[in-house]
């Protein structure tokens, strides 16, 4: 009797906790594709593919990288968004934290209509640091963290390939002047630091030409 009572309560108690616990939703793309159709179509397009390469292409990107970029854009309390972008701070102040969850999911689901490599002349340089990294100056190759052909790895590290060069390299200089800050143990700034302006833009470039 006494452990029947035991066990009741012990079920009882179980059963308490584990209504108490949040329940996680799962994004919705659906949902997501209207936050782009009316937020985000203008600079990323419907579908993620950008027009300009002012604006990255987000087809196909990691999803919960996207999301983390989002979160990042807006400010938290008195606390300054760890991005700092006046456009992006706006649109995403709009969003709700579903809202961004949704929207990082249709991108992701979406498929990307990558770029190319388009500087010859640099683009044994720009595989070398891709794939070697520079020993001397302490650069570890990219593959790394991106994967040998650019796809990423969730969800700290974005994919490359295909994206616009010019805007890889705009990163990679915002990192390397620290106006771009929120990447992981500073790890970005520290790698962006020790190459040079031509280093940057080779390696931008063959990452748009991978596949």
């Amino acid at each position: 009797m006494i452990r029947s009572a035991a066990m009741a309560i012990l079920f009882a108690t179980s059963f308490v906790t584990h209504a108490s616990e949040p329940v996680k939703v799962k994004a919705d793309p659906a949902k997501g594709k209207v936050v782009a159709e009316t937020i985000c179509v203008a600079c990323h397009g419907v579908d993620g593919n950008s027009m300009s390469p002012e604006n990255p292409h987000l087809a196909g990107q990691i999803e919960p990288y996207i999301y983390k970029q989002l979160s990042n854009f807006k400010a938290t309390g008195d606390a300054p968004a760890a991005r700092d972008n006046a456009i992006m701070a706006g649109m995403a102040a709009a969003l709700s934290d579903e809202d961004m969850k949704n929207v990082a999911a249709w991108f992701a689901s979406q498929k990307l209509k990558p770029e190319s490599a388009k500087n010859e002349a640099s683009l044994a340089l720009g595989k070398k640091i891709w794939r070697q990294g520079d020993h001397r100056k302490g650069v570890p190759a990219c593959a790394g963290c991106h994967g040998p052909a650019g796809s990423g790895m969730p969800a700290q590290y974005p994919r490359l390939a295909g994206q616009f060069a010019a805007y890889t390299e705009a990163q990679l200089v915002a990192f390397r002047a620290g106006t771009r800050a929120n990447d992981p143990e500073s790890m970005m700034r520290t790698i962006a630091a020790k190459l040079s302006d031509a280093e940057i833009k080779a390696v931008a470039d063959y990452a748009a030409g991978l596949r």
